[in-house]
């Protein structure tokens, strides 16, 4: 298995409203990545995942295409040392949620 890599991935567009939350956790535990997706209160998707890198790479090509309804604009990548705190992939609902 790969070393653990994280990153932090932010999603511009019609990502909000259109079911892109589930289409991002269902991607991410079909993958075995461990992290949340969540709302930003400006229209943004934030995803915060863990795992081997190409599998985080395979993950945020997803997010570029994401769920029929949507339409992405622009996917921002923040690399990170993985914090190994989560245990699985899920959806969070407030911005204040760390």
């Amino acid at each position: 298995m790969s070393a653990r890599s994280a990153a932090e991935i932010i999603v511009e567009g019609r990502v909000q409203g259109v079911g892109y939350r589930n289409y991002a956790q269902r991607r991410a535990a079909s993958l075995g990545l461990d992290g949340f997706v969540m709302n930003l209160k400006d229209g943004r998707v934030r995803a915060r995942c863990e795992g081997p890198r190409p599998v985080i790479e395979e993950f945020i090509r997803d997010l570029g295409k994401g769920p029929p309804l949507s339409l992405v604009e622009h996917v921002t990548v923040r690399w990170l040392p993985p914090s190994g705190r989560f245990g699985a992939f899920g959806i969070r609902y407030a911005e204040f949620e760390s």
